[in-house]
């Protein structure tokens, strides 16, 4: 017997509030995940049962909503995950953009649903020393998460976080506490990356063109209207020829001749004739 009773109809409900609020699917297979992440905040609030919680968030949308929405979302990540798009991004998207972007000395690279901040400080380690002094290169990070954000923000990691990296980033870019346990992201690689939270179903605020944008393990959880919707979104913002990568279980189908597809879900904006 479980501890919270969780009935099809509060199921349904929630799955509803949160397709229409993020654009995630849940189907029946996350009933599991729902119940586990949702039971806390159920114990928390001391309530009983699954309808008394969404009735609370019927009556106290304001100050229970961003909960709701942050115990739902997953965030998996990691340092250089799926080293491939950013030895591609190294080797062959910023020597085009030192060519294509000579004159504006212009560089922005957005990590949409960047979770608790190893992508783009990924991408800060990656890019750095590849533009010449002078050149004006900004990180965006977003997440739908806030309490992911403040992790990201922070920029502290345990050292099962850090495994992956290698032995020369970690000494660059990271303070190593004092029991070994941890590692801080360091002030000059946190100031490369600009952090906001962002529901990217909803109005974006950014005004220039990106010419990089990594929205990886994002979509997966979008049905395909909503996923159209965002390669559309995405084609607008970026820079002409701008590259676009997903994660390693996503695709975008082939009715969108507006990319092309590079291989291993790497993508490039075709360019207006």
């Amino acid at each position: 017997m479980k501890e919270f009773l969780l009935t099809d109809s509060d199921f349904k409900k929630i799955a509803s509030l949160v397709y229409n609020a993020c654009g995630i699917v849940l189907g029946d297979h996350k009933r599991e995940m729902v119940y586990s992440r949702l039971a806390r905040r159920i114990r928390t609030l001391n309530l009983a049962n699954f309808k008394q919680y969404l009735d609370y968030l019927e009556t106290h949308k304001e100050q229970e909503f961003s909960d709701f929405i942050n115990a739902i979302t997953t965030n998996l990540t990691s340092f250089f995950r799926e080293p491939h798009h950013f030895e591609y991004l190294k080797s062959e998207v910023v020597p085009k953009l030192l060519l294509a972007n000579r004159t504006s000395k212009r560089v922005r690279v957005w990590s949409a649903g960047c979770s608790t901040g190893e992508e783009p400080y990924t991408l800060a380690m990656t890019l750095e020393g590849l533009f010449p002094s002078g050149w004006d290169v900004k990180i965006l990070a977003t997440d739908l998460d806030s309490n992911v954000l403040s992790k990201a923000q922070y920029g502290s990691y345990t050292a099962a976080n850090v495994n992956g990296l290698e032995s020369h980033h970690l000494k660059r870019w990271f303070l190593k506490s004092k029991n070994g346990e941890s590692y801080k992201v360091k002030p000059e690689l946190q100031k490369k990356v600009h952090f906001k939270r962002l529901n990217l179903l909803q109005q974006w605020p950014m005004s220039g063109s990106f010419d990089v944008i990594f929205c990886r393990n994002v979509v997966i959880y979008f049905d395909k209207e909503t996923k159209d919707q965002l390669f559309k979104r995405y084609c607008d913002i970026l820079a002409p020829r701008g590259h676009l990568f997903l994660g390693h279980s996503e695709s975008m189908g082939k009715e969108h001749s507006e990319f092309k597809n590079l291989g291993k879900t790497m993508y490039q904006k075709v360019a207006d004739e």
